[in-house]
């Protein structure tokens, strides 16, 4: 699957205040729009419109609308176009602030999705990495898709804005003969998965094959997820009594959807602990070190960590977080005798901001390596790969 299979234009822009702010104006229109129209044409049309707006520490913000695109000057047919994209209110677009970066998207299916960020943040420099498009400016610009395709990474930060962008899905009926219409524990799906990788080396590649069992955990789950729910479904929610019972199906709807939301965590912290028990480390998956703190993986262990004579430089942490958000100053509390922590994410894109008040809190990031080219380069030049922490318990443990 490429992007343009999603999409068929996407353009970039800073909001000014009239946009943005409704003290300023009640237009609810965007300025800088003359470029969309060699994809909107000249003609008076609307659009079924998903507007979001995100943040790095705040839940997303949805509401569902309309954009109108018309040219202003229609009926005064002496005076040149003026072009205008109309858009209704919603909660999403009520977040809109001056300076923040947004991104118009057409899909495939020509609604159009609205996203929002606040400048400087890692949503903002993620969607921007994204669709490979240059720093916005006050003026929208179209950039091209051309045939780029969706990988782990971009899959990543196309489910965190609401786009379906699932891999090939496997055979459910190959699942539901060796699971039934149940799912397995998260350690009996992770080695599954592993099974279905022959061609992963993680003892040559573990940044790698990581990203490769995790890619085939996602197929291979949104295949047994299709086949439970749609058995769910067709059994029907109904009560004793025959009616239709709406808690029981809203108790179903929010376990399919927490599960969606833990399964990747687990499948992270699975996969991590498969390699380190391959490379002969020794660790403890979260053991207790102070009070009710569980560090996800302690090396060498809780015995050595909580005896004194240990040496300190034989001890190391890792915090493994599918996504980082402000999760990682988590990591800092969780081992008080190791000062320098490492944590294992797979979010691209973080500020240099936020990359940098990790360093100045003895937080070494380790990234999957495809992750780190979504980074700056000289943040590049300090990231961990999977592999460069691996070496570095192995020298603790010699």
């Amino acid at each position: 699957m490429r992007l343009r299979d999603l999409f068929k234009a996407v353009a970039v822009k800073r909001l000014s205040a009239v946009e943005a702010d409704p003290k300023t104006s009640n237009q609810h229109e965007f300025k800088g729009v003359q470029v969309f129209r060699t994809t909107f044409g000249d003609a008076k049309r609307s659009f079924d419109a998903e507007f979001l707006y995100l943040a790095d520490e705040s839940e997303p913000v949805r509401g569902s609308g309309i954009t109108t695109w018309y040219d202003a000057r229609e009926h005064t047919p002496h005076r040149s176009a003026e072009f205008r994209l109309y858009f209704t209110a919603t909660d999403a677009s009520r977040m809109f602030r001056r300076g923040d970066v947004l991104i118009v998207a057409l899909r495939e299916d020509r609604s159009m999705l609205v996203v929002a960020a606040p400048p400087q943040s890692t949503v903002s420099r993620q969607l921007v990495w994204l669709f490979g498009l240059d720093e916005p400016t006050n003026q929208f610009k179209i950039e091209d898709l051309d045939d780029r395709g969706i990988d782990f990474v971009s899959r990543w930060v196309l489910d965190s804005i609401g786009v379906d962008s699932p891999p090939a899905e496997a055979d459910p009926a190959e699942l539901t003969r060796r699971f039934g219409n149940v799912f397995p524990s998260t350690r009996e799906f992770a080695a599954f998965a592993r099974e279905q990788c022959a061609d992963a080396d993680h003892l040559a590649d573990p940044d790698g094959a990581l990203v490769a069992w995790l890619d085939m955990e996602e197929r291979l789950f949104r295949a047994l997820e299709r086949a439970v729910v749609a058995t769910r479904i067709g059994e029907g929610f109904r009560d004793v009594g025959g009616r239709v019972d709406v808690d029981a199906f809203m108790a179903f709807s929010l376990s399919v959807h927490n599960r969606r939301k833990a399964r990747a965590g687990f499948a992270l912290e699975n996969h991590l602990e498969f390699i380190f028990q391959q490379m002969e480390l020794r660790y403890a998956r979260g053991a207790l070190t102070e009070a009710t703190s569980k560090p996800d993986f302690l090396f060498p262990g809780q015995k050595e960590y909580r005896d004194d004579s240990f040496p300190v430089k034989r001890l190391a942490v890792l915090g493994a977080k599918a996504t980082c958000k402000d999760r990682w100053r988590q990591v800092i509390g969780e081992a008080d005798r190791i000062k320098h922590k490492h944590l294992l994410t797979l979010e691209p894109s973080i500020t240099e901001a936020q990359t940098g008040e990790m360093q100045s809190r003895h937080v070494q990031l380790v990234l999957p390596r495809a992750v780190h080219l979504t980074y700056t380069s000289r943040q590049q030049e300090w990231l961990w790969t999977l592999a460069d922490f691996v070496d570095h318990v192995k020298r603790q443990q010699r």
